[in-house]
């Protein structure tokens, strides 16, 4: 195998930074789900998090050169979201979110700061997984959690119908992108030491 071939295959050292950037965007999530405690702040996970997810999400495409590491990350968001209880309806999600992420990047040659800001406008809709349950399988899901009270519960149905989901989809991009342009004025130095103009 060439060294041009093995340059293009994701290595140990990729998949390290996959999962340390991982772990440091769910971190990130877990510490704004409580929030969600007050259902009319629900809506705010894709405001929130995507502007301080861009932060480091924004660090990590720097390291982004190979063409996979992004959908692993976002898969493994999804696998995460499962595990805590949030249903496996991420899992899509993520995979739809983390494919066309992937096309955005390799359009700009992974050397696009338009690209890679737009780029986590789109990974942020990863976020709308956790919600389909909420809005399309509204009366199944609540009845499986019914200990959150029917105030909690009233509450949170009257605020997601199916008008909402295109909205909450606008927040994840809309504050992606200007997460992303954070981000990308907090590691200036990192984009302009990557390459990325």
């Amino acid at each position: 195998m060439s060294n041009q071939t093995k340059k293009n295959f994701i290595g140990g050292r990729d998949l390290i930074n996959i999962g340390i950037f991982t772990a440091i965007i769910f971190i990130i999530t877990m510490a704004v789900m409580p929030i969600g405690f007050i259902p009319v702040l629900m809506p705010l996970y894709c405001v929130i998090i995507p502007v301080f997810g861009g932060i480091p999400w924004m660090l990590f495409a720097t390291k982004v050169k190979k063409l996979g590491m992004v959908f692993i990350m976002s898969m493994l968001l999804g696998l995460l979201l499962m595990i805590t209880g949030m249903g496996w309806y991420a899992l899509p999600v993520c995979a739809v979110s983390g494919i066309v992420t992937e096309i955005i990047l390799k359009l700009g040659a992974y050397k696009s700061k338009k690209h890679t800001v737009i780029a986590h406008g789109i990974f942020c809709t990863w976020l709308f997984g956790s919600y389909i349950p909420l809005i399309f399988m509204a009366d199944a899901y609540w009845q499986q959690n019914a200990d959150y009270g029917e105030e909690f519960i009233s509450s949170a149905k009257s605020i997601f119908q199916i008008w909402t989901a295109p909205v909450l989809i606008a927040l994840c991009i809309v504050f992606g992108i200007l997460g992303g342009l954070l981000g990308l004025k907090i590691m200036k130095k990192h984009f302009a030491k990557a390459g990325i103009v």
